[in-house]
């Protein structure tokens, strides 16, 4: 299995972090490192050269744009290196961010990755949360609108999906990917969504340290929990663990183009 979003680097694994990476690469679950600023891609991109079964991903997350300038040079030399493989995680949050003014610094700062991506011909992982109910803006429409206005063809996944079935027709329109993670094994909500989304266009994720999956949850996260994601997604398809396994792990591969 690979795990297509997981942050090993971040500091919730700071006194077992070698522990949990060879507990998963030796129950056969390599993983993608996911950078969320500039200086947690640049831990993602250590771990990658440290270990064969780990890449990385190199972005600055829409909430912590608030706290760090886009910096193009920094994160083109980064995003240059072998083992990273995708821009991201970049997008939409207007979950926390509920300010007009910061929703379109987000957004000012989303294009700035995508023309980076373009320029770079990297595909992209996308981080996109709407808004509490009674609040102002919509991440998914806002974020579809800037993927049609000039970079369908960048290739990527929207990770963590939670959005409606009728946006996720869309994201499969733009040729885009979808990642399910521990939600769909303690929530129904998603159910309807993972039976019409093709299994050609899944990918399985923990977004470790967070959202563990049944049974583990309420618990620290880690990439070896997969696993649990791809059980639930089989029971919801009516297919076999193994199917999902194998497809999920060809469309890793493919889409970052894994060797």
């Amino acid at each position: 299995m690979i795990d297509s979003h997981c942050h090993p680097q971040f500091p919730q694994y700071d006194q077992d972090r070698d522990e949990m990476i060879r507990r998963a690469l030796d129950g056969g679950v390599q993983m993608i490192c996911v950078g969320t600023d500039l200086n947690m891609s640049k831990k993602a991109i250590e771990l990658a050269e440290k270990y064969d079964g780990i890449w990385a991903a190199t972005g600055l997350h829409p909430n912590d744009n608030l706290g760090e300038k886009f910096d193009e040079t920094a994160y083109e030399e980064l995003l240059r290196q072998d083992k990273v493989v995708a821009v991201g995680e970049i997008g939409l949050d207007y979950y926390r961010t509920t300010e007009t003014q910061k929703q379109e610094e987000q957004r000012k700062t989303f294009i700035e990755f995508l023309e980076l991506a373009k320029k770079i011909k990297k595909p992209l992982i996308l981080h996109c949360r709407d808004a509490q109910a009674g609040s102002t803006g919509r991440a998914y429409p806002d974020l579809i609108d800037i993927i049609k206005s000039g970079y369908v063809n960048l290739g990527g996944v929207v990770h963590s999906y939670t959005g409606s079935l009728e946006e996720a027709k869309q994201f499969l329109n733009l040729g885009l990917y979808l990642g399910f993670n521990g939600i769909v094994t303690f929530t129904r909500q998603y159910d309807e969504i993972v039976k019409y989304i093709p299994l050609d266009r899944i990918l399985l994720e923990t977004d470790a340290p967070y959202l563990a999956p049944v049974p583990h949850r309420g618990k620290r996260n880690e990439p070896l929990y997969v696993e649990f994601v791809a059980r639930r997604i089989a029971e919801i398809k009516n297919i076999s663990s193994e199917e999902v396994v194998e497809k999920t792990e060809e469309n890793t591969k493919k889409l970052f183009k894994l060797g």
